[in-house]
């Protein structure tokens, strides 16, 4: 039986196969080393990193729901003096690739963090989320804005010699209208889709079960949302994407390699079952055997033949 080519290409990183881990699911890598090793997987993405510590939101900040999950952590970190002295050391030699996440409440946050973060660094790439409110500007999103999308990867990309990852925010009404700023602003990758807003009410209590009263909704009840976004944005702009949201078994995987996603990301799929990313993995080889596909590549965007 021929070996199949899961090797991936992505804006210049190689990753040995094309399964990624989401921002925030994965913690600095190490969380999950006993449950799968890490030099199986493509990549890591890192928690989310801000110029300075925070503690996060009050709890709770978790609740389920009947095929996901919500989540209001509030992008609880150890800030960027920290993660370069404590955890990138650690990271650097993990045996994968590595792609840092920032977030920023200001233009001059991001750049500051982009600054910090250059090749030297070991890492291989950084993902921008800009699911995060502009303080100087009303607290509009800069996801949900194409003019700010496009300022802040372009600030991003100025500030960095790092390939860009520009992750999207679903909560907007034209996903490729932001995906063509990201484009514009210099991303040499898309990520998406990111969570939906979404709230749960306690009957009993008569108030919302989050403390932060919304959330971010991930797990299967958004994977169709977040194929649709993964189709329509293959099919408008050219870059690779990554493609997440819902998948938690090799079918999902394989869904969004059709629909045009290069890579795949696995987010809450790594709380239920921190072996998910290899059972993926293995899934999606065992269906290019089946099916006398060379190499994982030539599925990407097959569904739009």
């Amino acid at each position: 039986m021929n070996p199949v080519d899961l090797t991936t290409q992505l804006a210049g990183i190689t990753l040995r196969n094309p399964i990624v881990t989401c921002s925030g699911t994965y913690g600095f890598g190490e969380e999950y080393a006993p449950y799968c090793p890490v030099d199986s997987l493509g990549g890591i993405t890192l928690k989310g990193i801000t110029p300075l510590p925070r503690l996060g939101n009050p709890v709770p900040r978790l609740a389920e729901t009947p095929a996901g999950l919500l989540n209001s952590v509030g992008l609880e970190n150890p800030g960027l003096e920290e993660f370069l002295k404590t955890y990138l050391p650690k990271v650097r030699q993990l045996p994968t690739e590595v792609i840092a996440n920032i977030s920023g409440f200001s233009l001059e946050d991001y750049v500051q963090l982009a600054q910090a973060l250059q090749k030297d660094s070991g890492l291989a790439a950084l993902e921008v989320n800009i699911s995060c409110p502009n303080v100087k500007h009303g607290g509009m999103h800069f996801g949900t804005d194409p003019g700010s999308a496009e300022e802040v990867i372009s600030a991003v990309k100025a500030a960095t010699d790092l390939p860009v990852i520009a992750k999207l925010s679903p909560n907007v009404t034209d996903i490729v209208a932001m995906a063509r700023a990201a484009q514009r602003g210099g991303a040499d990758v898309l990520s998406l889709i990111n969570t939906l807003l979404g709230m749960q009410i306690d009957i009993h209590q008569q108030r919302p079960v989050l403390a932060n009263t919304f959330g971010g909704l991930s797990g299967p009840a958004i994977k169709p949302v977040a194929l649709r976004m993964v189709w329509q944005v293959f099919a408008a702009v050219d870059l690779p994407i990554i493609g997440m949201g819902g998948i938690v078994t090799w079918q999902d995987a394989v869904e969004f390699l059709l629909a045009g996603a290069t890579a795949v990301s696995i987010g809450t799929g790594n709380f239920v079952n921190p072996q998910a990313p290899l059972e993926i993995l293995r899934g999606i080889t065992d269906y290019c055997r089946q099916r006398g596909v060379a190499s994982v590549g030539d599925l990407v965007g097959l569904a739009h033949s």
